[in-house]
């Protein structure tokens, strides 16, 4: 019986943490995202793009789970397409924020706005790990521009 009370204390823990982790990414898009890609996903035409069912379709390539991360963590500059619409702002580098913060908004991001019903099949939650794995290449906004042709579906561009 102890052995069970023990399982389900660390269950609740764990659940009570990704609740939390999901709080904390929720507060750091509404307080540093969505000015740019506003609270509900959507964007601002022709300058920052919509992440409402557009990060599900990032997250379907074999590259767009890095691509991300490196948008979050080196910023993104150049113009882009997003469902048949061209941006052109810049995306500031959010590297000032800590692995396990980077990794909670990205969850945020990808779990909001239905954005979770078209998450690919096994999709599994960013961790601060993968952040910090890409967190000391050096890339510039520029180079994750030239990432990003990899990491979106070709009608996507």
């Amino acid at each position: 019986m102890r052995v069970l009370k023990s399982l389900l204390a660390s269950a609740a823990l764990v659940v009570a943490g990704i609740a939390l982790a999901q709080d904390e990414g929720e507060t750091l898009f509404q307080s540093n995202c969505a000015a740019c890609h506003q609270a509900n996903g959507q964007g601002v035409p022709g300058a920052f793009p919509p992440l409402a069912g557009h990060v599900p379709e990032l997250l379907a390539t074999e590259e767009g789970r890095t691509y991300l991360i490196h948008v979050v963590l080196y910023g993104l500059q150049g113009e882009i397409q997003v469902a048949g619409q061209t941006y052109n702002g810049v995306m500031p580098a959010w590297s000032q924020f800590t692995d396990e913060q980077l990794a909670a908004v990205l969850d945020f991001v990808a779990t909001s706005w239905d954005n979770e019903a078209a998450l690919p099949e096994g999709f599994a939650p960013f961790t601060a790990e993968e952040i910090a794995a890409q967190r000391d290449l050096g890339l510039t906004a520029d180079q994750v521009h030239e990432e990003r042709s990899g990491a979106v579906p070709a009608e996507g561009q």
